[in-house]
Parts: structure tokens; sequence; C-alpha cells
């Protein structure tokens, strides 16, 4: 049960972020969050559905980008879900279970997605530096082993953090100044010496966003450098323009990110945390169909045909 003493053992969280606006004002937040939380899903959703369907979609850019929203649609959904039931029904708590299951799956599915760029980046490299000799090298096989790596370090890091977290202990305090179980809050309410967990914790993390991130820009970079050197202006703008919308999602992902885990020492107010977690969370996986997907003339292209064929049906 809940005490406040010192030997007693929590059982439960109160999650205490945005408690401070007015009712009404989470209300109609309540609404915002709940209108991009089903867009997001039916987004994403739209697009798996696309790409296993429409045979024009069937190479390895939207083969990672069907994994891509796949990921979008579980991220988002770990945080948002428990968002939409505090907004509206003001229920704040969760079990301790229940909130180790969300970092988990929070940090895992966000780590997974870091490498998925990566390899998506490497394909946009092999596309536009390597072009003829693409269909050598994103063999079917290659895509499927790429993936399967992106899913396995997810599992690791899900692993990984689960195992961190059981080696926290909690006594008295519980109430998590955020709308979820965040690294931040669940490490500095535990009452054991965190310290070394703190810093193995800060080291992870930053070696993940970091050395994805260089070596996705070294494959943005090298793009850059071909796309310069391409001879008709027409093809320049082309990969121009999916390059910067590619870059555009990356610096929401990777500053979103630096931002929230770069000051180890957890010193950033709370909230500016959770506003950057709602960008981090909500946004991202909100803006993500339309950078990646909807600006592709293939991909909406196969909508209209989808659409077409349904009210046919009708």
């Amino acid at each position: 049960g809940m005490g406040v003493g010192n030997g007693t053992v929590i059982s439960e969280f109160i999650l205490s972020g945005f408690s401070g606006l007015d009712q009404r004002l989470q209300l109609f937040f309540c609404m915002v969050l709940l209108l991009m939380y089903l867009t997001t899903v039916m987004g994403n959703a739209a697009i798996i559905f696309l790409v296993c369907v429409d045979n024009r979609l069937q190479t390895p850019m939207y083969y990672f980008i069907g994994n891509l929203a796949f990921l979008e649609i579980w991220f988002t959904s770990c945080t948002s879900t428990k968002l939409l039931v505090i907004l509206s029904s003001g229920r704040r708590t969760i079990s301790v279970g229940g909130c180790f299951a969300q970092s988990s799956f929070y940090f895992a599915l966000g780590g997974a997605e870091f490498v998925l760029l990566v390899v998506m980046s490497f394909d946009r490299y092999v596309a536009i530096c390597q072009p003829l000799r693409y269909a050598a090298i994103m063999k079917h096989r290659l895509c499927i082993q790429l993936v399967a790596a992106v899913w396995v370090m997810g599992f690791t890091f899900l692993s990984y953090h689960l195992v961190l977290l059981s080696k926290l202990t909690f006594c008295g305090l519980n109430n998590i100044q955020h709308f979820f179980c965040d690294n931040t809050p669940l490490f500095q309410l535990s009452c054991s010496d965190v310290t070394l967990l703190w810093k193995t914790e800060s080291v992870f993390i930053l070696f993940i966003v970091l050395s994805s991130l260089c070596l996705t820009l070294s494959s943005y970079t090298s793009i850059f450098f071909c796309i310069l050197q391409m001879p008709a202006a027409s093809a320049r703008r082309k990969a121009f323009a999916t390059c910067s919308s590619h870059l555009t999602t990356l610096a929401i992902a990777y500053g979103s990110c630096i931002a929230l885990y770069a000051p180890a020492s957890g010193h950033v107010s709370l909230e500016t945390n959770s506003i950057v977690a709602l960008l981090n969370t909500v946004l991202y996986p909100f803006l993500n169909p339309f950078i990646y997907s909807l600006r592709n003339k293939a991909v909406m292209l196969a909508l209209k045909e989808a659409m077409a064929h349904a009210t046919a049906q009708l």
C-alpha cells in the first residue's frame, strides 16, 4: 500500500505532470491530444497498409518507412494513452510495474528508431550516390536483416533498461513530476544511491544518440556532395527536397532528445522537460507520416487508388 514512512515499499506512483492546468484547459488539451494521437495512428497505419498492398511501394525505402510507421505507433502509444487517461479522468496513479514497463518501452522504441533512421539514411545514400549499384546492394534479404537488427537492438535496449530499473529502490516519495515515467524523475525519486547507475544510463543514452547521429549525418553529408555534382538542376531539386524533409525530422528527433537527456544531472526545470517531451512523444510521431510519406508522389498515388477502390466497393 501507500506509506510515507522510511521503510515502506511503494506499490504505485502518481504522475503529476500538467496538474497545474485548470480543469477546462486540461479537457481542451485532452481533445487536441486525442485528435493528434488518432491522426498519428491512422496516418501511420495507412502507410503500413499501403506498403503491404501496393506493388509500387515494394522497395527498400518503403519497407523501412513501413517499419518506422509501426515503431511510431507504439512509441506514441506508450506515453499518449496514459496522458489521455490522466487529462480526461484525472486518474494519475500508475503501478510500479506499469511505470517500469512504460519507461522501458519508451526508451527501447526510441533507441530502435534512432537505429532505423541510420538504416534509412544508408538506404538513401546508396540510392542517390550509387544509383546503378542500388539494386545489387539493397537486396530484399539485406533489408530484412537490417530491420531484424533494429528490432533485436530494440529488444536489447528494453532488457537493459528493465534490469537497470530493477536496481532502483523507492521508499516514501512517489510523486513523479511528469506525464510519463521518464528516467530523470524515476532516478530523482529513488532512495538508493543512484549516482553510478545514473552515470551509466546517461553515457549509454548519449552513446546511442550521438553514434546514430554521426552515422546518419555522415550519410547525409555524402548525399549532399553527391547532389551538388548532379548535372541536371531538376534532379538536384528533387534530391534536395527529399533530404531536407528527412533532415527536418532528424532535427526534431535529435534536438528534443539532446535537450532532454544531455543535462544528465537532471537540473532541467520539469516544465521545460515536459514540453520538450511532448515534442518528442506526440509531435514527432504526428509529423512523421507527413514528412516521410504524404509528400511522396508514389504514396499519394497509391492512397488515391486505394480510396477510389474503397468508394467503388461501397
